[in-house]
């Protein structure tokens, strides 16, 4: 296990008090209106593919832990089971939300939350409310920026990129990124994240990560091993 410096300094500058804040509401603004069409056609397809509501509403820690609300392309049904419990999310993930996934296009509503002030384009993504009690005083600090649509990963080199691996390099990549904000470090985690799309990778489609539950920070199992694991030891006992 790594060892860290567990205090914390958020980087402050005119970047960061004035000129991030301005790029984020001008290139959304831009961002939003360019996509119209998109947006509307996304829109028509969702009421065909998955009926009403359009959007996924889910509460997540904003700034300084904030609680703010996340709208997204919903990528799902709402089917239920027998029992009227919903049915488990690789059920209810249909063909098309798995391409909105894939293509990153379910994130597109979250261009408003960044116009309100709630989240910015680059900054360490919003993670689940109940995470909160689980983060060490240092990766609570990952909320000292704006939550992002893009996230930072930071590799030996200090170069960025968008994948990210165990809960503990996630996490200290969050904490790299708010002590080391710059205009010059979004723009290269901007680019990673375009080339990141026209790869079409797998990675969020999946959706195969484990849940963080506060200890397992060096995880590198998958959310099916890890209950195929669970399954298996209950069956050996």
């Amino acid at each position: 296990m790594s060892t860290t410096k567990t205090t914390v300094k958020p980087r402050v500058s005119f970047y960061t008090r004035f000129v991030k804040r301005f790029f984020d509401i001008f290139l959304c603004t831009l961002a939003l209106v360019a996509l119209s069409p998109l947006l509307l056609f996304v829109s028509v397809l969702e009421l065909i593919c998955h009926g009403r509501p359009i959007f996924y509403v889910t509460k997540r820690p904003g700034l300084n832990g904030k609680i703010i609300k996340l709208f997204k392309f919903r990528s799902m049904t709402n089917k239920k089971g027998e029992d009227g419990l919903l049915l488990p999310e690789e059920q209810r993930l249909t063909r098309f939300g798995y391409y909105l996934r894939k293509l990153s296009i379910d994130e597109l509503p979250e261009l408003i939350s960044i116009i309100k002030g709630d989240m910015s384009i680059i900054g360490p993504r919003p993670l689940l409310v109940e995470y909160l009690d689980l983060y060490s005083p240092r990766h609570m600090m990952r909320h000292a920026v704006r939550p992002g649509l893009a996230c930072p990963k930071v590799f030996k080199k200090g170069e960025p990129h968008v994948h990210t691996g165990t809960w503990r390099e996630q996490f200290e990549s969050d904490i790299y990124y708010v002590e080391h904000v710059s205009f010059l470090y979004d723009l290269k985690v901007f680019l990673a994240v375009i080339q990141e799309i026209f790869a079409h990778d797998e990675y969020r489609a999946a959706d195969t990560r484990v849940p963080f539950d506060g200890t397992n920070l060096d995880e590198t199992r998958s959310k099916n091993e890890v209950e195929n694991a669970v399954r298996y030891n209950s069956v050996a006992r």
